[in-house]
């Protein structure tokens, strides 16, 4: 997470670091100067990042449901709802 001093200078602090924070620490920070001018509020979010991958896994079962671990491989799992043998007029 992104932490801003109050000198106006943001450092990145994991959450413990965070949490173990000590006001000598942020003084300590602020002295030697550290850290970065940071002018765009939306730095270091998704809105920067032009990423448009998605990912899908079809292949993922559910390791709870068990009669969906158990069908064999030549079958289709969706066969018992989807009957294609039938002809519809329609």
């Amino acid at each position: 997470m992104y932490y801003q001093l109050p000198n106006g200078k943001t450092v990145y602090l994991t959450v413990e670091e965070y949490l173990e924070l000590s006001d000598l620490d942020i003084q300590y920070l602020v002295s030697i100067d550290y850290g970065e001018s940071v002018l765009n509020p939306f730095y270091g979010s998704c809105v920067d990042k032009q990423e448009t991958t998605k990912v899908y896994d079809f292949d993922f079962v559910a390791s709870t449901d068990e009669d969906a671990l158990n069908i064999p491989s030549d079958e289709q799992p969706f066969d018992d709802i989807i009957d294609l043998s039938e002809d519809l007029d329609l």
